[in-house]
């Protein structure tokens, strides 16, 4: 099941937010007036008086639930809509760049901010580079998240033919022919090979498995869309098969590994912390 976090985040905000709002604005008064006429109808001070008039005074459980937890899940909130949002890895789609069980942190303003649950962009920022890793919502299904490598900008003829990528008729840079050792659980992967591709400015590993055929084709990229591909270019489910990406599906550029978690490899994997994402 997936849920809607946004949304959750959102209702939460302006359900704590309107019961605070209704106790400062209607109960808080009518409670301080009660207590006032209390004290004057006992005419002295006094144990019980004293008791009678802070439980007159005492806020409803739900409002001083609501109060603590507005200010709470209001930061969050921001945080998380316009600055920084944590993702978890689930697959090996992108190795050998990101593994299974890696924690990163995406950059929700690097493409401009968005409204929450609505996605509306209200202040451009800047555009996607060729090269970037990219967060967006899967076409298909906008409620699951997907990581790819930005390949194709609006408006570029993409090819992809014999494992190597054609950005406008140019054949995209690529060196050496290593045989992958790996990381932890992914170190399984025998007889797969490293090349370093230059992706414009973007220089990164890819992993190939020079034995299994891989889709081929050209693809024209439409305005406001991106093709999108994994480093693990055998084992990735991207743009090749199922088309592009409106810009409206952006979420953000992921930039950092917070934490890497491998079961299958004994743990936290402690090299990955804090590496950047490129």
């Amino acid at each position: 099941m997936n849920f809607d976090f946004p949304a959750i985040m959102v209702a939460a905000t302006f359900i704590t937010g309107i019961i605070w709002a209704m106790d400062a604005i209607l109960w808080a008064p009518k409670r301080r007036a009660a207590a006032t006429q209390l004290a004057q109808a006992a005419g002295h001070s006094g144990v019980a008086v004293d008791e009678a008039r802070d439980a007159v005074l005492k806020e409803p459980v739900v409002v001083e639930y609501a109060r603590s937890l507005f200010p709470v899940i209001f930061a969050v909130l921001l945080l998380r809509s316009f600055v920084v949002e944590p993702f978890r890895i689930p697959s090996g789609s992108m190795m050998p760049t990101l593994l299974t069980g890696d924690f990163i942190l995406v950059n929700k303003f690097a493409y401009g901010l968005r409204l929450p649950v609505l996605n509306t962009k209200v202040i451009p920022v800047s555009e996607p580079q060729r090269g970037d890793v990219v967060v967006f919502r899967y076409p298909k299904d906008p409620s699951v998240d997907y990581i790819k490598r930005v390949v194709g900008l609006p408006g570029d003829r993409i090819g992809y033919f014999d494992k190597q990528i054609y950005v406008n008729g140019e054949p995209v840079r690529q060196e050496g022919w290593e045989t992958y050792i790996g990381e932890g659980a992914s170190s399984g992967m025998t007889g797969a090979k490293l090349r370093t591709e230059y992706l414009d400015q973007a220089v990164h590993k890819i992993l190939l498995d020079p034995s299994r055929p891989g889709i081929e084709g050209e693809y024209v990229v439409p305005e406001g869309q991106y093709f999108m591909m994994g480093d693990n270019r055998d084992n990735s489910n991207d743009s090749r098969y199922w088309g592009f990406v409106p810009e409206e599906n952006l979420v953000g550029k992921a930039f950092f590994i917070w934490m890497s978690w491998d079961g299958e490899a004994g743990g936290l994997m402690w090299q990955r912390i804090g590496d950047g994402i490129h």
